[in-house]
């Protein structure tokens, strides 16, 4: 059966097959967690608002699968009043099942929106996107949320689902879009090659930079001279990557991700973004292949990650648009660690390295024999992670700064946070590299 990448690779996809709302006064929709990187793309495609449906269904207590009911933001409830008199509900036990669905809705709101108000669907189209169906209950309950606050049009979006997915939302959504429909359906989960969880971090993330605009719909004053995703030799295999290049680049930067990410990590993304419209160009790339990645060990071995920067850093030598272009490091978690072992090499000259919430402990003694300026960005309630990163710089010869931003997590997900990392990591580029 074909599969998806991962749930950007999907949320492409599904873009590519919403070519009928174009021009229409669309807002997509996200259901939180795992549908909002795929609902990402798919706003991106349609140069549409991408915001979360923050929706909760309410379940009979003694059939908790079974919904007799949803609750959504701004005061939305649904009630199958056929459901509540077949399961004899009592007002006591919908009043129970309500406050505590109101309880933990609200928390997400709090978390995700992060003080920023919900987008209105009064009037217009509601595109509603989730990673895959499995019982269907919370995409229905969304479908009808969406219906109360407004929407004119509800279109369910899903990469895939079960074979008769069109037929159990055609009461509930005006249109439905599945792209993968196998005879043998069991889990979402089967439909994607990386299916590993989306944080509450990377959804805030995510929005943030849809907030601040598509690079697709930005007004940049040039488009990139390449945007495109890359297959670079790194000894016996082949990573993936994607190299961004803006007009007149100063140099490149290259990303090294922490376990559990990839060159989708929307944290890493952001800050690539930000440095493409400062004049850098960026490489993010999976430090391990799909195959590699199933061995943990392989995950924590600093010196195949380290090997790994340094054959993309030679990959980048032999192109003809980076050639010439000073080369810097951006690493995060045990991604910084394999920056800085690669940036004490020999074989390679590295301009500068920026770490964010690293751990430069990793690099172990190469860590001595860093010449590269460095940057150790870390969160100021990181303890643990803030206590390695000023031992490390008492180790590092080189110019190195600890820099902490107040109040932030080891994932920087506080509102504002992420943005105070990309902006030290641009300034401390544009003062090394150029």
């Amino acid at each position: 059966m074909k599969q998806f990448d991962d749930r950007t690779e999907a949320g492409r996809q599904l873009g590519s097959r919403m070519d009928f709302l174009r021009g229409r006064d669309v807002v997509v929709l996200g259901l939180p967690r795992g549908g909002v990187p795929v609902a990402f793309e798919v706003a991106e495609a349609l140069h549409a608002p991408l915001d979360v449906l923050l929706v909760r269904k309410l379940g009979v207590p003694f059939r908790p699968e079974l919904a007799f009911g949803a609750i959504g933001e701004g005061g939305v409830r649904v009630i199958s009043d056929d459901v509540v008199r077949e399961a004899r509900l009592s007002d006591r036990q919908i009043a129970a099942v309500e406050t505590m669905q109101w309880d933990e809705l609200q928390r997400r709101s709090e978390r995700f929106r992060a003080g920023h108000p919900r987008i209105s669907l009064r009037g217009r189209v509601a595109v509603i996107v989730d990673d895959g169906i499995a019982t269907g209950a919370t995409a229905r309950a969304a479908c009808q949320v969406a219906r109360a606050q407004g929407a004119s049009r509800v279109v369910l979006a899903v990469p895939i689902g079960p074979p008769d997915t069109a037929r159990r939302f055609a009461t509930c959504a005006d249109d439905v879009v599945c792209l993968l429909k196998p005879e043998s359906y069991f889990a979402v989960g089967q439909g994607y090659r990386n299916f590993t969880q989306t944080t509450d971090g990377e959804v805030v993330a995510l929005l943030d930079r849809a907030r601040r605009g598509f690079r697709s719909a930005a007004g940049a004053d040039a488009p990139p001279l390449r945007d495109e995703e890359v297959r670079v030799p790194a000894g016996p295999v082949v990573v993936a990557g994607h190299l961004t290049i803006p007009e007149h680049p100063k140099g490149v930067v290259v990303f090294a991700h922490g376990s559990g990410s990839s060159r989708h990590s929307p944290r890493n993304r952001y800050v690539a973004e930000v440095l493409n419209r400062a004049g850098f160009a960026t490489v993010l790339f999976d430090l391990l292949t799909p195959d590699e990645e199933r061995d943990r060990t392989n995950v924590f071995d600093i010196g195949l990650l380290a090997r790994r920067l340094i054959d993309v850093t030679g990959w980048l030598a032999g192109q003809p648009d980076t050639a010439s272009l000073p080369v810097a490091y951006f690493g995060a978690s045990t991604g910084a660690g394999a920056a800085l072992a690669a940036a004490a090499h020999p074989g390679v000259k590295i301009a500068a390295v920026v770490s964010r919430g690293g751990r430069p402990d990793l690099a172990g003694d190469s860590l001595r024999e860093v010449q590269s300026p460095t940057l150790l960005i870390v969160g100021g309630r990181d303890e643990t992670v803030l206590r390695l990163n000023r031992q490390a710089r008492q180790l590092i010869p080189a110019e190195c700064e600890v820099a902490v931003v107040p109040g932030a997590t080891h994932l920087f997900q506080e509102p504002g946070a992420l943005e105070q990392v990309a902006e030290l990591a641009r300034d401390w580029f544009a003062h090394h590299l150029t």
